[in-house]
């Protein structure tokens, strides 16, 4: 697909529902007892798979709409053995790992091939501590849990700061013989435990460690689903970078935890506003405004990668774009998405015109406030990396043609036609 420079975006849009959130709506509605009503879910190939692992394992999904659904509650431990594919969803994958620990039966998780080689000994590990048969396939896909009815509470301080590993322990925690605590050294998202307690389990949170009590039974009855941050971000690096963009998103997500891009890019000098903001089923909601201005280079460290590790791809777009020299460290983890997303960013905004190299951890880019070029750039089948893509194409002087572009089915299958009614030419 061809992506044209934009003279500027202008409009009011919404995004899909928030992906992780959608995840775990259906997963926890799942377990629970009774019916859960899910609005605003966010469709994709991702949260599909979530659907249909769902379906395999015994528990009735019914497709009210497009954006809503009703989960039929299996019950905390009424799931089914089976195999189930997820697919391109690491979170899917890792979230019912935990999810299965606790389970009666045999149980295999597969997925794409973008999936196998990612990282999955880190889940398998901590919950073989709380007495899970959990093996993986050389610390990958596929896995084989073969559910405990014996699983123990355990207090542990996971290596990686990983929203979806923490998720993992505290759902196997939900069947353990007493209370499951996780440190974290640096807070991540907590869409899991801001969902379990609305179920109605004992969560506590401190300052750096989330618990939660045994749970006899769930009952989670709605979930309102806001928009996705991460399928908005795209929008405002792209009306941030492109002069004259005035664009406004409604019903987004600003969970603080989940907006790590909003404090980078107003450090950069982003002119960027949240009014109307709200609570909505546990989570905070907002309306932001974006205008176009000259961004200035900032630094992003270990400690903010989790508020914006899906976003950091983007953040090396607004950099090459901001006036002096931006560095990213601490993001190794990017080396294990969907893609070396290190490299995919850096060879293909490279062929661009953007100076950028790449680092062990990050990256390096010596930032010009003017359009890059434009050029090809593959997404290798990686849906962030044809998101950043597109809007290299709208930033650009010349266009950027993005290879694998149905790549952005995953996460936001609608992506292209949104970004092109915002488009002024």
């Amino acid at each position: 697909m061809r992506v044209e420079p934009a003279a500027a975006l202008v409009g009011h849009v919404v995004v899909p529902g928030d992906k992780s959130i959608s995840h775990r709506a259906v997963l926890i509605g799942a377990l629970g007892e009774g019916d859960t009503s899910v609005h605003g879910f966010g469709r994709s190939g991702d949260t599909q798979a979530t659907v249909d692992a769902m379906r395999t394992l015994g528990a009735e999904v019914e497709d009210v709409a497009d954006d809503e659904l009703l989960v039929h509650g299996a019950g905390l431990r009424g799931l089914r053995a089976g195999t189930v594919d997820c697919g391109n969803a690491g979170t899917l994958m890792r979230l019912l790992t935990g999810v299965l620990a606790g389970q009666e039966g045999e149980f295999t998780l597969t997925g794409d091939e973008s999936l196998t080689p990612r990282p999955m000994e880190r889940v398998a590990a901590p919950l073989r501590r709380m007495g899970a048969d959990v093996e993986t396939t050389d610390g990958h896909a596929p896995l084989v849990v073969r559910g405990s009815g014996a699983l123990r509470g355990i207090e542990i301080q996971p290596e990686v700061a990983s929203a979806q590993l923490k998720s993992a322990i505290l759902l196997a925690g939900l069947n353990a013989d007493g209370p499951t605590t996780v440190v974290e050294r640096i807070p991540t998202r907590d869409h899991t435990e801001r969902m379990l307690e609305a179920a109605g389990v004992r969560v506590r949170r401190g300052a750096s460690s989330v618990t939660v009590e045994p749970a006899g039974a769930l009952r989670l009855e709605e979930v309102s689903v806001p928009g996705d941050f991460s399928s908005a971000a795209p929008l405002l690096v792209a009306a941030a970078l492109v002069p004259g963009s005035d664009l406004t998103i409604h019903d987004l997500g600003v969970n603080p935890r989940r907006t790590g891009l909003l404090d980078v890019l107003e450090r950069m000098g982003a002119r960027i506003t949240v009014y109307n903001r709200r609570r909505a089923g546990g989570e905070w909601v907002g309306d932001l405004e974006v205008h176009s201005s000259e961004l200035t280079a900032t630094d992003v460290a270990a400690e903010e990668v989790p508020r914006l590790v899906d976003e950091l791809p983007l953040f090396a777009l607004a950099a090459a774009g901001a006036r002096g020299d931006s560095r990213l460290t601490g993001a190794a983890e990017l080396r294990v998405k969907e893609t070396d997303r290190i490299e995919t960013v850096t060879t293909g905004l490279r062929a661009l015109g953007v100076h950028i190299r790449a680092r062990d951890d990050g990256f390096d880019v010596r930032g010009v406030p003017a359009r890059p070029t434009g050029g090809r750039m593959s997404s290798d089948g990686d849906h962030r990396i044809a998101m950043l893509a597109a809007v290299a194409g709208v930033t650009s002087r010349e266009g950027v043609e993005v290879r694998d572009a149905d790549a952005v089915a995953i996460s936001f299958p609608g992506f292209f036609d949104l970004l092109d009614s915002v488009s002024r030419r």
